[in-house]
């Protein structure tokens, strides 16, 4: 479900009209967190690590309002729930775009992504779909062999493009700190740096209960 946001009513309106008039609307940055805690949950009960924080980040998404904001047609649009589309990389060292649907818990999450993470190896190209192309998604994507300090993404100035893109890298201890390398890149028309902060907060918070 998706309902369309009254501009007129919007403390944002100015800042969306001014924003979605610039060729590069998104900006982006890039923090380090602390995962430490998810990390021994992930191996004390046998999960996949990157699915499993890759769930609590969409879980984070989706209990921010901003982050459920989509551009369609000059309107902004607020979906109730948020999804996952996510690079998956084949034995061949090529990558495919999976569709990974939210789901309330992470054991449901799991059985969806292992049919959908299968499903992209066992074939090539992209993999493009039309739910790979939703616009109620996040695009995920994974580096695990750089822990980076910045990251820019390819990009169609042609095409209007309002999704946040998320990417992690390589974590690393440092003492009992397990960092991990989380680039953050949305449309400024949307939200704001402060947005991006709630969101690393709520992320941060789930990380920790883990």
């Amino acid at each position: 479900m998706k309902k369309e946001l009254a501009l007129d009513n919007w403390n944002r309106k100015e800042h969306f009209q001014f924003f979605s008039r610039f060729e590069e609307p998104f900006f982006g940055l890039v923090v380090n967190m602390d995962c430490a805690k998810a990390y021994k949950k992930a191996k004390a009960e046998n999960l996949p690590f990157y699915l499993y924080y890759l769930y609590l980040s969409l879980k984070a998404v989706n209990e921010m309002e901003s982050f459920r904001y989509r551009i369609e047609e000059d309107k902004v649009i607020c979906y109730d729930t948020i999804h996952a589309s996510p690079t998956v990389l084949r034995d061949d060292k090529t990558f495919g775009f999976a569709f990974l649907p939210y789901q309330p818990t992470f054991g449901e999450f799991l059985t969806f992504a292992n049919q959908a993470i299968q499903i992209v190896k066992a074939t090539s190209g992209l993999c493009l779909t039309d739910n790979t192309g939703r616009v109620d998604v996040i695009h995920f994507s994974s580096i695990p062999w750089v822990s980076f300090t910045g990251l820019t993404h390819a990009r169609s100035f042609t095409f209007k493009d309002s999704v946040p893109k998320i990417s992690f890298g390589k974590y690393f201890w440092e003492q009992d700190k397990l960092w991990l390398p989380v680039s953050i890149t949305v449309h400024h028309g949307l939200m704001d740096g402060y947005h991006v902060g709630e969101y690393l907060t709520t992320f941060q918070e789930l990380l920790n209960q883990a």
